[in-house]
Order: structure tokens, then sequence, then C-alpha cells
């Protein structure tokens, strides 16, 4: 067992605590952390192959990514300071470029020893650069966010028990009895190339990460990993849930990083409370009210905030929209012409019907107040379903709901309209009826 403690930093640093242990049955350990405090990069894997070669597949993996990013170490320092035009997509791609390189690197060296052909490791990568974070993730080992006194996993478990639990053809009591419950879909190193999970996120001051392989996630359950993080110094939960897995058994290796960003100053500051307010309004929504908060994230990361003066037009009547818009801050008046419809305050939200229709603009919108709105591009939205089939389903599922809901509420618009009507017929006649003139 080794558990190394943070060197001595700057106040501001990213502090980071990492262990591993064999667990209480296995004879060796395949699993691998590697820290590289340079690059705020933190990786967890967990190798497969036996007769050593899991040991060998998780430490070349992590390796490899390491190099590859420490070849790009100025593109990175580019992104952090904003120059260069170094974007997002660009560290992502970078970021599943480099576990690739790590699993052709990994098969090859399969290839060259017959003893470990066949070996692959599991691999969770966490990059942090300024207030933005960067995970690739393969396999079954997981990322764990804590922020604010919840925890939030930020991977999903390639593995053929979460495959049948999302299809509905095994419930969770059932889980126990499977015969090859530890088997994952994918894995670094089994073929040439793999396909790789990437995410990028906001990093909030006082966030902290848990890195850690199947040996320990299998024993804990969120609720449980929340009162850990809240109850446990951060130097000393590392080994705290690897005592806690190899109590419940310790059936395999056991590995964790614990990962603390630096707590705000003063309070919450600016970009924690606007995420907050995003993830909050978003969640609220009918549309969204069913991700969880992985998929939330990558909804966030497709939207854009706009500001709005007194009296700016932020939707003309008779364009053609292909946005949705969420109320943020101030508030908003719907109206045709001079006739004003609704207001609409923070929370609320205008043209989803822009997502999915071409259809002109049925109001105008115009700010009532300096207000900040949440912007939604047609384009955005279609690309999100089109890369993530889980999504996909929720949204689509609950766009269907929502107009649903749209249908119901006009039909039954149309059926007081139509008793109305009749109700004002039937008086008119009364009328006729009973006045002078219609004798």
């Amino acid at each position: 067992m080794s558990a190394p403690t943070p060197e001595a930093t700057p106040p501001a640093a990213v502090q980071f605590w990492p262990m591993t242990d064999v667990g209480r049955v296995r004879d060796h350990n395949e699993d691998s952390f590697l820290v590289d405090k340079k690059l705020n990069l933190f990786i967890v894997a967990d190798g497969m192959g036996g007769h050593a070669a899991g040991e060998v597949a998780s430490q070349v993996a992590s390796h490899t990514v390491r190099e590859v990013l420490k070849g790009s170490a100025d593109m990175l320092h580019q992104f952090e300071a904003g120059h260069g035009g170094i974007g997002r997509q660009d560290v992502l791609r970078l970021l599943e470029s480099a576990v690739q390189q790590a699993c052709s690197a990994v098969y090859q060296q399969g290839q060259n020893d017959e003893s470990k052909r066949g070996m692959g490791t599991t691999i969770d990568a966490l990059l942090l650069i300024g207030s933005r974070g960067f995970i690739a993730h393969v396999g079954d080992s997981r990322v764990y966010l804590y922020r604010q006194g919840a925890v939030h996993q930020l991977t999903e478990d390639h593995s053929l028990i979460n495959e049948l639990l999302k299809r509905g053809r095994l419930s969770r009591e059932q889980i126990e009895k499977l015969q090859y419950k530890n088997a994952v879909t994918r894995a670094v190193g089994v073929y040439e190339s793999v396909e790789v999970d990437t995410l990028d996120f906001d990093v909030l001051k006082g966030d902290r990460f848990l890195l850690c392989s199947d040996g320990l996630s299998g024993y804990l359950e969120e609720v449980e990993l929340a009162r850990l993080f809240a109850e446990t110094p951060e130097d000393a939960l590392a080994q705290r849930l690897i005592d806690l897995a190899n109590e419940r058994g310790g059936k395999d290796n056991i590995t964790a990083v614990v990962i603390k960003v630096p707590d705000a100053e003063s309070g919450v500051d600016r970009l924690a409370r606007e995420v907050n307010l995003k993830m909050e309004v978003l969640h609220k929504m009918p549309l969204f009210r069913h991700l969880t908060y992985q998929e939330l994230v990558r909804v966030l990361n497709i939207t854009e905030v706009r500001a709005a003066g007194v009296d700016q037009v932020v939707v003309e009547e008779g364009d053609e929209g292909d946005e949705l818009f969420i109320v943020l801050t101030g508030q908003v008046r719907v109206h045709s012409g001079e006739a004003v419809l609704t207001h609409l305050g923070p929370g609320q939200h205008l043209g989803e019907m822009a997502l999915v229709d071409k259809a002109p603009r049925s109001a105008s919108v115009t700010a009532d107040e300096p207000s900040k709105l949440l912007v939604i591009r047609r384009r955005d939205f279609f690309d999100i379903i089109r890369k993530d089939h889980a999504i996909a389903v929720k949204l689509l599922w609950s766009f269907l709901g929502v107009l649903t809901e749209r249908l119901r509420t006009t039909n039954l618009q149309l059926g007081e309209a139509k008793d109305r009507s009749v109700e004002d017929a039937a008086e008119l006649t009364d009328a006729l009826l009973a006045s002078p003139e219609s004798e």
C-alpha cells in the first residue's frame, strides 16, 4: 500500500491525495494511478489480463496519455490564457487522441508479447485547466464530483451490468447473482482503437473530485459518498475509502485519487452563482427534467448567455426562429404589436418549438428590464441528440410530453371558446326574440 501526501504547493494550487491497494483477495495489483501536478492531470487505470499483463496495460496507458498531453503543453497553456484560438473542442480532441494513442500502444505491446495478448485497461483522465475541467473515460472506473454538499457521477460505466440496467433487462436485486458482473464493454488496448467518452465542464472554487477503480465504487453508494466527503478531511479520505472497501470484502484492487480545488476566498464566487443558476433553470424545465447531472452538463455546454437592455427586442414577430430562450435574470414581455400577451421572469422559457420547427415567430419578445437569457440553437440541439443516444431518448420523450400538454391545453381552450360562442349565440337569440322589433 502506498499513501503519498501532497508536496508543498502554493495556497491556490490544486491538492491531491492518491492511494492504491491490492485488496484482500488478489495477489497482485493491476490498478495504477498517475498525477502530473504541472499539467493538473490525474489518471486512474484498472488493468486486466492476468500474469501481470493488466499491470502493464494500466501503466502503459497512463504514461502514454501523460506523454501526449505533455507534448502539447503549449497548446494547453494557450487555451488557459485565451490565446491562439484554442477552444474547448480542441482540448477534448487532444485528450481523446491521447487515449487512442494509449490504446494503440497497449495493443501493440500485446501483439509483440504473446503472454500479454488481449490485455487491456480502463482509464479515467481528469485534466484541470483554469476554471475548466476535461475528462476522457473508457471502462468502469469512475470520476465523481462533490459540489456544494452533493455527489455527482460524471462518467457512465461501460459495463455489462450498466447496459442491462439501461435496457431494463436487469434489476439491481439481480446484480449479485450475475456471473460476469465485472465484464466491461469497452477497454483500452484490447483492440487497436476504442470509443472514448469525453466531457468538459466548469470547475468551481471548492469542488472536490474522486477518481476510483470499480474495486472501490462497487462498495459505495452516492449518498454514502457525499456523507464521507462532508465528514472526512480530504487528506484522510482516500485511506478511509480504501479501508471501507476492504472491510466490505476487498475482492478487487482498490484505487482512489482525491482532488481538492481551493475554496473561494469569500463565499460563493460569480462563476459559481452563474453555473448554479443555469443548472437550476435547466433542471426545472419539462424538456430537461429527466437528465442526469452529467447530461445536464452536456446541455449546458451548448448554451450561451445573451444580455438584453431595457426595451431591447429579443425576438421579432414573423421572423424565422431557431433558438430556445430561457430567462436567467430580469423580465421580458411577450407581445403582438402593442398588445402584451404575458410577462416572463427567471426560470421561464419561450420558443421551444423553434428547436424542431422553422415556422415564423408568433409573437415578439422585448426586455422589460436589464435581463440575461440562456440560448440554445436548433443545430446544437440536434448535434447533441445525434451524438448521445441516451440524451436523445430522454429529450425526444420529454419533447413529446411538452407537445402533448400543449395540444391538450389548446383543445381545452378551443372547447371553452366553442362553449362561449354557443352561449353568446343563445343570449343573442333570446335578446332578439325579446325585443319589440321582433314582434
